[in-house]
């Protein structure tokens, strides 16, 4: 870019005395500028990657303290109080992601007990408090995941109720039954999980059932049937598709009707439309 700017600049200044000077101050500055802002990178990368090598060696010395403390039975002792403290503390502020962070906690607990349960050298007592702590540790896991998918569940279906379009709807309902999904691979007989997860799918097969109606209402007043019969077919179409049940059975029949009341207007229609249409044959064969 240098070389370039300077020969650009004694090419535009060939009327000047010496075109050569401004042309390589200004390359010069060119040079400069991009010398420091090499530098800068560089500077940049280094403290990123010592940054990088700091959190690794200081994730690796947390690990090595965690091994350490679960084979001291007071140091275990200790971690299993501080992740019961953490558990009350998420309870107490019952935020979703809060719950999420401590079912980590609890699985990085976990990981650890098991490892240190691997060593020749623990001692019987201190193993006896290790399956203890791992026993109440998984309880907390199982709590801590539940809340999770509950309250993001429920948070995400409101918002789901309050968008207007809906791919909005589905989407936002769709995100909640993954958090539901995530929770079952873990605890595949939970009820609850279970319940939840057909509130969720019975709220979007009922919006798309809804938005398929009312274009199908509005085809209808506006003339158009064959438009209507295919928008509540479509309805039918999400209505059915699942387990039957006595209200979509009800629903089922009040849609087929309104099918068969839009049939019988077209067909009217066309009787009516049928003898102008041979009047005007007529009149245009005269």
């Amino acid at each position: 870019m240098a070389a370039s700017l300077f020969f650009v600049l004694w090419w535009m200044l060939q009327g000047e005395e010496t075109p050569w000077v401004p042309a390589g101050l200004a390359a010069s500055v060119v040079m400069l500028v991009a010398a420091f802002a090499g530098i800068f990178v560089a500077r940049k990368s280094r403290n990123q990657f010592r940054a990088a090598e700091a959190a690794a060696y200081a994730h690796e010395s947390a690990l090595r303290s965690t091994d350490q403390s679960m084979k001291s039975t007071s140091r275990h002792g200790a971690l299993l109080r501080a992740l019961q403290k953490q558990s009350a503390e998420a309870d107490a502020v019952d935020l979703p992601e809060k719950h999420h962070e401590l079912y980590e906690l609890c699985g990085e607990y976990l990981k650890s007990a098991d490892a240190a349960l691997q060593s020749p050298s623990l001692h019987a007592e201190g193993r006896v408090a290790l399956r203890a702590g791992q026993t109440r540790v998984r309880e907390l896991q199982k709590h801590h995941l539940l809340t999770w998918a509950r309250n993001s569940a429920r948070t995400l279906t409101f918002e789901a109720q309050q968008r207007v379009r809906l791919y909005e709807k589905v989407e936002t309902a769709n995100r909640a039954l993954v958090c539901i999904d995530t929770a079952l691979k873990a605890y595949p007989n939970e009820e609850e999980l279970n319940v939840s997860a057909l509130a969720v799918r019975e709220f979007i097969t009922s919006s798309r059932v809804a938005h398929w109606i009312e274009l199908a209402e509005h085809a209808a007043f506006k003339g158009h049937y064959l438009r209507a019969i295919d928008c509540y077919r479509d309805a039918l179409y999400y209505l059915t598709r699942e387990r039957a049940e006595a209200d979509r059975e009800a629903a089922a029949e009040r849609i087929s009707r309104e099918i068969d009341l839009l049939r019988v207007k077209l067909d009217t229609e066309h009787v009516i439309d049928h003898p102008r249409t041979i009047k005007k044959k007529k009149r245009s064969g005269e």
